[in-house]
């Protein structure tokens, strides 16, 4: 394989290699700001003992000082003002340092993050199949984050605590030479001491990172395989993995715990200890009158902050060890053989041309270890103009052949020409644009099946957007940390999506494509019916909004025939609608934001109010225990597994006892009943649907009262509900009840299907149908497209490559999940919009092949048969095997 394919190791195998590398002029840059603030160091801690030597003990003062004559007080204040200017002086250079480090810090881990995420962009693909999600995603989120403060730190911390201590220890031994050796006395053994103590720490750490790695991927498997664990019953067997998994993280970190505190009581330890010597040896230097009072309490003072530097140097250094671990672990995770080179996915052409010619594998082999060959001496030629299927059992190597052919795989020996140029050489840039690859498993992103449709076009910026002068000042400075980061400087909120790599000139010739595409795979009907359930923003849309309140109007005027007049009954504010319940037809509109949601509006303050004010709030408690009465007396022998509590009961099974005691407890009167009890009566009338339940509860005189509640509770929550308006749209409607403005009648034959048809041909006549397709594409995927069935992933995965309008389509059993005569047309229907273009496609069914140009037959990796579909269902065995399913 030629060497520019793959990517020798880059990173840089010491960490502090790697911060000089980006960062040596920031690093010289904070190692000047050090040195400057040194000298103040040292006259703060010498100002002090001028303070207590001379101003208040009165000796050595100046007369005069730039002319200007001195007293004792005044000289007093001077220091004292000098002390404050050099302490803010002090401060504000730390900060500046401080902040300075934290910026770098920063940059290097959002480009060391970002470096991650490209190398991960760039692991051969059968290298997800040893490593999981669980393992990659912490490290480069949770265990980077160490690094961020350290690589601000690396070189700055050491040398301004460094100096920080040598200006102390110069202060010192120039008051007494003897509290100097006193002062450095126990940092040999601490030297010695501490490495040897912290290497074993690291071992441990390491040790605890890679167990952490485990867990991760413990849990992920356990999130992937819920099904399984479900339906086999295993999870006491599961979380007994994970205990374990804990345990071995526990006694690692017990004993790192051990060994880390006993290195910190060493250090207290002897921290204390040399103060001791300062008072038995200072002192006696004082008594004897060889030191003066203050030099000694400048010393203890300076020693006092000695501690801090020494102390800060000890932890950089474990945390040194700790962060050269978990770099070291890294970068070896990030460096799998084999990785793609950068070269092949960022060189990019000013134009990508169309390929032509013949692809040629040349005796091609491909296996995940050098034992076992999926792909084994494979030589086959592809024509840009032939459309080729696949077929054989599985394992026979056409699974793998097909992601060679696409370069998703790179041959482990031979080689994949086009016309001259090596395959495998060719930048992403050519074969990204020019060849689909569409597998069984198709992966849809967290987002709208829009977005997943136009994703293969989203190679790069096309267009920048518009910006004032503001958000251009904030680009521009984005730009700015973006670069100094070493990240992609590319506006995300630009336009990406290519028309011209797609062969089309704007916007409009996107959707008729998008358009065409789903009718060829038989999609458009599920977009339409995801459309019709979805909502409109009136302002982004309001052509669509008024296309929606045509069809409302044509669709009242169908239903004025008496023959299906009886299948909906409209909404109407002045008419109580008997289809609805008690609760949709008090408020009367939609809830704005998941405001005062219909289920708990029995417990909504403002609904309690106005059922108090009409007359209500004892009518409904004397109903909801009337309604109690009835679901007892009608559910209590009936299985609660039964549907029947799902289509008819007010009550859930396991709440029938719940509400009998209550039935109970009210034989002495309602009004006896507490206030919990009477709350949970209350929501009962708030489900009934009078055309459904006929329970006779709310007679004509009820109706006329709770439409004056309707107008009471509209008054009361005006701007949190939005009232059904025959001449305005709902935007907290689907467009489909927005069209139907009404619900369907309870007791009507076929009523749901005969409505869906009238609304179908409304759509159609009005030529509403490709606008609700529209609406369908905005529906959110989920992740990894788990709201979608998978058939609509399948169908999906084949809808962007074809928008994407390859030279050469790879199709993978993406039609696996159809069922066979959809199967069937979905082929037919690519082979022929497809013809004139290649096609590699591996096939499920072998009965499929007639609709290609030439049939291979592959067998434990190797090319069996190769020819027409005619001749090989004639006279091959291999064939005949295949169609009868042997």
């Amino acid at each position: 394989m030629p060497t520019a394919v793959y990517q020798l190791r880059v990173m840089e195998p010491s960490i502090f290699k790697y911060i000089l590398k980006h960062t040596l002029k920031d690093q010289i840059f904070i190692l000047l700001l050090t040195a400057v603030s040194l000298p103040f160091v040292y006259l703060s801690l010498e100002i002090p003992k001028r303070i207590i030597n001379q101003a208040i003990g009165g000796a050595n003062i100046p007369d005069s000082i730039l002319g200007f004559s001195i007293t004792q007080i005044s000289y007093l204040f001077l220091l004292s003002g000098i002390y404050l200017a050099l302490v803010l002086l002090n401060g504000g250079l730390k900060y500046v340092i401080n902040v300075y480090r934290g910026v770098v810090g920063e940059r290097m881990l959002r480009r060391f993050r970002y470096t991650l995420y490209c190398r991960i962009l760039r692991f051969p693909l059968p290298h997800f199949k040893r490593v999981s999600q669980g393992e990659i995603i912490p490290m480069v989120t949770a265990e980077t984050e160490p690094l961020g403060g350290f690589i601000g730190d690396a070189f700055a911390l050491p040398a301004f605590q460094g100096g920080l201590l040598l200006t102390y220890l110069v202060f010192i031994f120039n008051q007494d030479w003897i509290l100097g050796l006193a002062a450095i006395a126990l940092y040999p053994p601490q030297i010695y001491l501490i490495p040897k103590l912290q290497s074993k720490v690291n071992a441990l750490a390491k040790k605890r990172v890679r167990a952490v790695r485990t867990l991760a991927d413990g849990i992920g498997e356990s999130i992937a395989g819920a099904t399984e664990i479900h339906a086999h019953d295993t999870s006491h067997f599961e979380r007994a993995k994970i205990a374990d998994k804990l345990g071995r993280i526990f006694h690692i970190r017990y004993e790192i715990y051990k060994r880390k505190f006993f290195i910190k009581f060493l250090n207290n330890f002897l921290a204390i200890l040399t103060p001791i010597f300062f008072y038995a040896i200072g002192g006696y230097f004082v008594i004897i009158g060889n030191l003066s009072l203050g030099a000694l309490i400048a010393v203890i003072a300076a020693y006092k902050d000695l501690s801090s530097p020494w102390k800060e140097l000890l932890k950089f250094y474990q945390i040194t060890e700790d962060v050269r671990v978990k770099y070291g672990q890294i970068i070896e995770q990030f460096d799998p053989p084999n990785m793609l080179a950068q070269t092949i996915q960022d060189e990019r052409p000013e134009q990508v041309e169309s390929l032509a010619g013949e692809l040629v594998a040349n005796n091609v082999a491909y296996g995940e270890d050098e034992y076992v060959k999926s792909v084994d001496g494979v030589s086959v030629k592809l024509d840009f103009s032939e459309q080729i299927g696949i077929i054989g059992l599985t394992g026979s190597g056409k699974d793998e052949l097909s992601q060679l052919i696409g370069r998703l795989l790179l041959p482990t020996a031979g080689r994949i020409r086009l016309n001259e140029m090596d395959w495998a050489e060719l930048p992403q840039a050519i074969t990204g644009q020019r060849v689909a690859y569409a597998g069984s498993s198709i992966y849809l992103f967290n987002d709208s099946i829009a977005a997943n449709l136009l994703y293969p076009l989203q190679h790069k910026p096309v267009c920048d957007r518009e910006l004032d002068s503001n958000a251009a000042r904030e680009r521009e400075l984005d730009i700015a940390h973006a670069l100094a980061s070493g990240n992609s400087t590319d506006d995300i909120e630009a336009d990406w999506t290519d028309y011209n790599a797609a062969g089309l000139q704007e916007h409009s010739e996107l959707i008729d494509r998008v358009m065409q595409v789903l009718e060829l795979l038989e999609l458009d009907e599920d977009m339409y019916q995801l459309g019709l359930r979805a909502k409109v923003d009136a302002l982004q849309r309001p052509d669509l909004v008024e296309k929606v309140m045509d069809a409302r109007r044509s669709l009242r005027d169908r239903l004025r025939n008496p023959e299906i007049a009886a299948l909906v009954e409209f909404f109407d504010r002045n008419t109580f609608n008997t289809n609805m319940t008690i609760a949709e037809n008090l408020l009367f509109g939609s809830p704005v934001n998941g405001v005062n949601q219909l289920d708990e509006l029995s417990s909504n303050p403002s609904v309690t109010k106005m059922l108090k004010e009409t007359g209500l709030y004892d009518d409904f408690i004397e109903m909801g225990h009337k309604i109690g009465e009835l679901m007892l007396e009608l559910f209590a022998d009936v299985d609660p597994d039964s549907d029947l509590f799902e289509r008819f009961s007010f009550i859930h099974a396991d709440d029938l006892p719940v509400y009998g005691s209550i039935i109970k407890r009210a034989a002495d009167g309602l009004a006896s009943l507490p206030e919990e009890d009477r709350q949970l009566l209350l929501s009962l009338p708030f489900k009934l649907i009078p055309a459904r339940h006929r329970l006779g509860l709310i007679d004509n005189p009820m109706q006329i009262r709770l439409l004056d509640a309707r107008r009471e509770l509209q008054h009361e929550l005006n701007g949190i509900i939005v009232e059904f308006n025959l001449a305005e749209f709902n935007p907290a409607l689907s467009i489909q009840d927005n069209i139907l403005f009404g619900k369907l009648a309870y007791g009507q034959a076929h009523g749901s299907t005969r409505v869906g048809q009238l609304i179908s041909e409304t759509v159609s006549e009005l030529g509403l149908r490709r606008d609700i397709i529209r609406a369908g594409l905005d529906y959110q995927a989920g992740i990894g497209g788990a709201r979608l069935s998978l058939v609509q992933r399948q169908k999906i995965g084949l809808a962007r490559c074809l928008i994407k309008n390859p030279d050469l389509l790879v199709v993978n059993e993406t039609t696996s999940a159809l069922d066979p005569g959809s199967e069937t047309r979905v082929v037919e229907n690519i082979c022929n919009y497809f013809r004139g273009r290649g096609i590699f496609w591996v096939l499920g069914r072998a009965e499929l092949a007639s609709n290609f140009d030439r049939v291979v037959i592959m067998q434990q990796g190797k090319i069996v048969e190769n020819g027409l579909y005619q001749d090989l269902a004639k006279n091959s065995a291999a064939f005949a095997g295949l169609l009868n399913g042997d």
